[in-house]
Order: C-alpha cells, then sequence, then structure tokens
C-alpha cells in the first residue's frame, strides 16, 4: 500500500515501466517475508492490479452522454434520407418529439435538435446544403385540367337548356360523364393532388353523392315533402321534379381557384417552415394562414355563385353551396397534405345523413311510421328544402376545420415530399 499510495503524489514516475519495476532489494525482501501463495487449483494466476496512476477512468455509457446520438439510432433512416434538417424537424414532430422533449436533448427547439442531427449524420460525399423548401412550381398542364371541369360543366348546361326530350338526356348524361373525367384528372395533378397520399375509394362514391344532391337533392326533397314526386326530372328547374344547376357550376369552376388557393397555402406554409425556430412558433404563424385560405376560397365561390345564378336564372343557394364548397375544400386540403381517414369519414357520415334524411320522408309514408318524417318536414316547413344540406354539410365543414386546424398547423403537414431514389 506505501508503494501505491507513493505513485500519487507529484514527482512520482507515472509511466507503465516505472510502476512496474520495483527494485530487487524490495523483491528479495517481500521474497524472504512472505512466500507467494499457489494459485487454487483450475484458475489462472491473478494478473497484477496496475496502479492508480495508469487506470483508464471507465468511460461513460452512450445513451447518457450523447443522447443525441441515441436519437439519431432510433431515427436512422429520417436522418439518412433527409434532404435538409426542416425535413428532420417534421419528422421528429410527427413521432411526438415536443419542445420539452428537446430541452431533455440539451436544444432550446426542435429545430436546433434537428440541425445536429443532420449534421452529424453520415453521408455518402459531400453534399451541398440544400435550398429552404419552395412550393412546387406552376405548371401548365395542371393550370388546364383545373379549368377543364367548369369549361365541361358549362358546356353540360347549355346542352340542358337547348335541347329537349332525349337529346337533353343524353347531353346531361355525355356532361356527367366528362365532368366527372376531368375532375379526377384534376385531383390527380397539381395543388389538389400529391403523389403517394390517395383518398380512399370510397370518399370518390361519397363525393359524388353530396354533388348530385345539390343537383337533385332539394328538388326530391321538397316534392317528397308535398306528396311526390309525380315524375322523373326533366332537365328544368320547373319541372315536377326541379333541378339546380347554378350550385353544381359554380363548384365545377371554383376548381380553378380552389387550386391557386390552395397553391399559395403550399408556398406560404413551407415558407413559414422555413424561418420559424418552433413548432408553437410555427403553429401560431399558419393557423391564421390556414383560416384565410378558407375565407378567401368562400369568397372566389360566393362570387362564383352569383354570378351563375344571375347567367341561369335561377337562386343562388349560398348557405347550402358555400357550407358543401367549404366542406368539399377543407377536406382536400387534408387529403392532399397526407391526411385522409378524418375527410373520408366526415364525408361518408354527410352523405349518409342526407340519404337518411331522404329516406324517412317515403319510410314515413307506409302505415305506423309516420312519426319518422316529423323532423324533416318541421325543417323543410321553417327554412326550406336547403335547410338539410346547409345544416349536414356546415356542421361537418366545422368538424373538419377544428381538426385542420390542428393537423395542417404541425410542421410534418408541409415537409416536402422525400425525393424518389
Amino acid at each position: 500500500m506505501n508503494d501505491l499510495g507513493e505513485l500519487d503524489r507529484p514527482g512520482t514516475p507515472a509511466g507503465p515501466g516505472a510502476a512496474d519495476a520495483p527494485s530487487e532489494k524490495a523483491l528479495g525482501s517481500a521474497t524472504t517475508a512472505s512466500p507467494a501463495p499457489e494459485p487454487a487449483a483450475g484458475r489462472e494466476p491473478s494478473v497484477k492490479q496496475e496502479p492508480a496512476a495508469d487506470r483508464k477512468p471507465p468511460s461513460p455509457r452512450r445513451g447518457a452522454a450523447d443522447p443525441v446520438k441515441a436519437l439519431m439510432h432510433r431515427h436512422r433512416e429520417l436522418c439518412e434520407r433527409a434532404v435538409d434538417p426542416l425535413e428532420i424537424a417534421a419528422g421528429l414532430e410527427a413521432h411526438g418529439i415536443t419542445e420539452r422533449t428537446a430541452a431533455r436533448f440539451r436544444h432550446r427547439d426542435v429545430f436546433s435538435l434537428a440541425e445536429e442531427m443532420y449534421a452529424r449524420v453520415t453521408r455518402d460525399g459531400d453534399a451541398p446544403a440544400s435550398p429552404a423548401p419552395v412550393a412546387p412550381r406552376v405548371r401548365a398542364d395542371w393550370v388546364l385540367l383545373t379549368l377543364l371541369p367548369g369549361a365541361l360543366c358549362a358546356a353540360a348546361v347549355t346542352a340542358a337548356h337547348l335541347t329537349h326530350g332525349r337529346s337533353r338526356l343524353f347531353a346531361v348524361a355525355a356532361g356527367i360523364l366528362a365532368v366527372g373525367l376531368a375532375l379526377r384528372a384534376a385531383l390527380r395533378r397539381g395543388p389538389l393532388g400529391r403523389t403517394g397520399h390517395t383518398a380512399p375509394g370510397g370518399s370518390t362514391l361519397w363525393i359524388s353523392w353530396l354533388v348530385a344532391y345539390s343537383l337533385l337533392g332539394d328538388g326530391l326533397l321538397h316534392s317528397a315533402v308535398t306528396g311526390g314526386p309525380d315524375g322523373l326530372p326533366t332537365g328544368t328547374a320547373d319541372g315536377p321534379w326541379p333541378l339546380t344547376a347554378a350550385p353544381v357550376l359554380a363548384l365545377a369552376l371554383a376548381c380553378a381557384p380552389a387550386a391557386w388557393i390552395a397553391h399559395l397555402f403550399t408556398a406560404r406554409g413551407r415558407r413559414r417552415l422555413a424561418a420559424s425556430r418552433g413548432l408553437e412558433d410555427f403553429a401560431a404563424a399558419v393557423r391564421p394562414l390556414l383560416l384565410g385560405t378558407v375565407v378567401l376560397f368562400l369568397g372566389a365561390l360566393a362570387a362564383l355563385l352569383a354570378l351563375c345564378a344571375a347567367f341561369l336564372d335561377e337562386p343562388a343557394g349560398y348557405a347550402e353551396a358555400l357550407a358543401l364548397g367549404a366542406l368539399l375544400f377543407i377536406a382536400r386540403l387534408l387529403t392532399t397534405h397526407g391526411f385522409v381517414y378524418a375527410p373520408a369519414v366526415v364525408l361518408t357520415a354527410t352523405a349518409t345523413v342526407q340519404a337518411a334524411a331522404l329516406a324517412t320522408v317515403f319510410i314515413a309514408r307506409l302505415p305506423g311510421l309516420g312519426f319518422l318524417a316529423t323532423p324533416v318536414e318541421t325543417l323543410v316547413t321553417l327554412w326550406g328544402a336547403g335547410s338539410v344540406p346547409t345544416l349536414a354539410c356546415g356542421a361537418a365543414a366545422l368538424v373538419l376545420l377544428v381538426h385542420a386546424t390542428r393537423k395542417l398547423t404541425r410542421a410534418s403537414a408541409h415537409a416536402p415530399p422525400a425525393p424518389s431514389r
């Protein structure tokens, strides 16, 4: 113990040679004083313990000393495919990493944590720093595609007004098919569509039902409440089953402003993402942008409704058409940013409510079931046939708007799509 104690004093040799080479006199005296014990059977002779000065301090655990490296290991794929720190920040936020969580990794916010992870990730070669994410450029193909549904719908409405009898039926059927195909193409390209995020197949069916109801539903409901209908629709607003073409034509024409407004929202959102330094700051900046986007679209739709109503000499039905337009626009915004489940559920529920309202009026004609139509008949008597779709679509649009203020204000919703490899 005295020899070991001497090694801790200043001036004592610390090298392995000086520490492990005692004098011959000390060895001799140690031998005569006490013989070395024989090693036990089956055991290796004990290794001579190094002095305290030569012992290296135990290396700290990687997880405790370098928590960022442990986080990088858990999100290795995200770090390797990221083209900039913003994509890592969006991915971390999507996995539940908050500002408070970033503080445990010794960072003030998620963005600074993502910057360190991006700087430390190992890549093949020295890739140049990528620019801030920007919205896709305006392309001529999607501009034409968004104008096509409105143009075809206007042509179909004009043909329906200029033809009669069977020719009108054929013109309306061809117009519906052409508008449907054009709308499908417009939703696949440009700001209203996104590769890799397609709406569930049932959503298209329910969207078609909602649009068809705005064309035929009010006339059928009013006729059913008053004891009809007495015949099939004739394609005019004064027939036994009146049609309201102004809202449908306005919605078809609104595809173009909807695409431009969605493009504006994407561009401004990514610009806010590049300038933000925290998730809460980003959400606070994007929330009024989202609300302004919805208001801007409703203003454009209201102007188109006024023009179509004046051109077709029909009532505009602002409340019903604006509620349906808001529902479809917010649902499409969520879908294009990767949130497809909630829009599909809400659209299905809305279409089901409208179908149930119609069904109860006809079922109530059976003996003993007249009470089923009382709520619908009360609404139609007080506020007209358009009150049913207005309440259904308005409530659904409000639910989706609240959902969008939570989802579309997240950084992960505005991260640019991963490049194809």
